[in-house]
């Protein structure tokens, strides 16, 4: 797995700290709408090329596989975190 394989798991750790704390709600938002978006294109070029990739969270572990499961939660937390950007506007 490459580097940005555990990198992204502790960006989501953090986001998901932040959530929980409540710390600067603007930046959270906007990083967490940023980089899911980067994942979700991601997983739809894998899909398309037909390729299998491990999950970043745990596929090293349980040997998890993108799927489905990972486009749909992707588009709720982009959903979820560009709604939560309006309330800024």
């Amino acid at each position: 797995m490459g580097s940005w394989g555990y990198v992204y798991a502790f960006i989501e750790l953090l986001l998901g700290v932040a959530f929980i704390t409540g710390s600067n709600p603007f930046i959270t938002n906007a990083v967490t709408f940023a980089v899911v978006t980067i994942s979700i294109i991601g997983v739809f070029q894998t899909g398309l090329n037909k390729r299998k990739i491990k999950c970043a969270w745990l596929g090293a572990v349980f040997n998890l596989p993108m799927s489905t499961v990972t486009i749909i939660e992707d588009g709720l937390m982009i959903a979820m975190s560009g709604l939560m950007l309006t309330q800024f506007i």
